[in-house]
């Protein structure tokens, strides 16, 4: 395969997970502002809308102090803001445009038909619930993409350069909240309606409560979306489905420099949910992304010819 339709595939993958975990994110702060919590109680977690801004590395001190609305504007709706819903998924309609001829027409037309709609004003907001909308359609027509990836791609290099691009974008954007929406203190377990938001917002609730006893506390949650690989989403299942997507499209995997690395991150992981530790989440959190980071940098240089994506 060419370097550059592995590295449309890989980008795609990325852009469209991308869109869809900041919608899931915007959507779980929403629910967050809804439950609220009692006066006086410690928060278990910080969600809220001056956090999104750093969640997703644009720390724009006038959207943040602007509040609410120019926060959802920024994420939603705002085409030169590379981290909003519809720029992501602009970027994923024009990557699949250039690997036409090797994504199936199913695929194509599924997000093609998201940006249009997502473009033609279908989802301009009237009123405070407006935004709800776009995000729910953003979730569906991605779980409609991906599903329809598994039934009608050939399962070759290209479906596994596509799969791993969406894997290791779902677990940045999970690691990404978790760094911000932990508490700052290790013992953060008192019972807060942000933690089930947290959850909602990686659409892993009803996942926790059949995989978890304890109540839904800021240290278990972040357990769970790290280590759980039960759970499709968490940061482990995401490294190992990144290695075995990455193992599907190389010809050496073993001489393979950022194979290796992901099955040390993998084994890292494994490690920390074994040890138990009373470690700040927080600080294995910025070490797993930085790992990752390296790993998406390995990708390029090996499989892309050392070119990454703006």
């Amino acid at each position: 395969m060419l370097a550059r339709i592995a590295q449309e595939l890989f980008w795609l993958g990325r852009n469209l997970a991308r869109a869809e975990h900041t919608a899931r994110l915007l959507e779980g702060v929403f629910q967050a502002d809804l439950q609220g919590r009692p006066e006086g109680q410690i928060s278990a977690t910080t969600l809220s809308w001056e956090s999104l801004m750093h969640i997703m590395g644009g720390r724009r001190d006038r959207e943040v102090s602007d509040g609410r609305d120019a926060v959802l504007d920024a994420l939603t709706h705002d085409p030169d803001n590379p981290a909003s819903v519809v720029a992501c998924v602009m970027r994923a309609r024009e990557g699949a445009s250039a690997v036409r001829d090797v994504i199936s027409a199913e695929m194509w037309e599924a997000i093609n038909t998201t940006h249009l709609r997502l473009r033609g004003g279908e989802f301009v907001p009237r009123d405070k619930t407006g935004h709800y909308d776009i995000y729910q359609h953003v979730r569906e027509r991605s779980a409609l993409f991906w599903g329809l990836t598994a039934r009608t791609m050939l399962r070759d290099e290209a479906s596994a350069f596509l799969l791993a691009g969406g894997r290791i974008e779902a677990g940045d954007m999970v690691l990404r909240m978790l760094r911000v929406a932990l508490p700052d203190v290790p013992d953060g377990n008192q019972a807060d309606g942000q933690a089930l938001a947290l959850l909602q917002a990686v659409g892993g609730f009803q996942a926790y409560r059949r995989a978890v006893p304890a109540p839904a506390h800021a240290k278990p949650v972040a357990r769970f979306l790290l280590f759980e690989r039960n759970y499709p989403d968490s940061v482990a299942a995401s490294v190992d489905a990144v290695n075995a997507s990455l193992r599907t499209a190389d010809s050496r995997p073993r001489a393979s420099e950022p194979i290796l690395r992901l099955s040390r991150l993998s084994a890292d992981l494994e490690f920390r949910r074994s040890a138990e530790t009373d470690a700040d989440m927080r600080v294995t959190c910025h070490e797993v992304q930085r790992e990752l980071g390296l790993v998406d940098g390995d990708i390029a240089q090996r499989y892309f010819g050392g070119a990454r994506a703006a």
